[in-house]
């Protein structure tokens, strides 16, 4: 399944590279199919590591949020054909969140699902 992001995400990044995911489209995670609610860490002031990050949620630091979970690789790869100013913060500024085999959580309020029948 897909997702459109249909109004600015909320997030720690600036507004101007939140708004640069307005109107993409982008593939969920094949691990994680559907909307979930699950726990959250800031991009910015969470941990930089994958077990800090999980440390962190253990000992309630995170946010319970319900989104859709797309793979952070293949989404900066699309939003870098719109916006590769946007594409470049990301990878600057939060590396740790983008690299392959890691995820990004987009709120349930800022996407709507696209059908199967209107994918290309």
């Amino acid at each position: 399944m897909r997702i459109r992001i249909i109004s600015m995400p909320p997030g720690e990044a600036p507004a101007h590279i939140r708004a640069a995911w307005v109107g993409l489209e982008l593939p969920l995670s094949p691990r994680v199919p559907a909307l979930q609610t699950c726990t959250g860490i800031g991009v910015l002031s969470g941990p930089k590591s994958m077990l800090g990050q999980w440390l962190a949620i253990l000992l309630g630091r995170g946010q319970r949020e319900s989104g859709y979970i797309v793979e952070a690789d293949r989404a900066i790869e699309v939003l870098e054909a719109k916006s590769p100013a946007a594409a470049a913060w990301w990878r600057e500024h939060a590396p740790w969140f983008v690299a392959p085999g890691r995820q990004l959580l987009f709120s349930a309020e800022s996407c709507e699902e696209v059908p199967e029948s209107a994918q290309v």
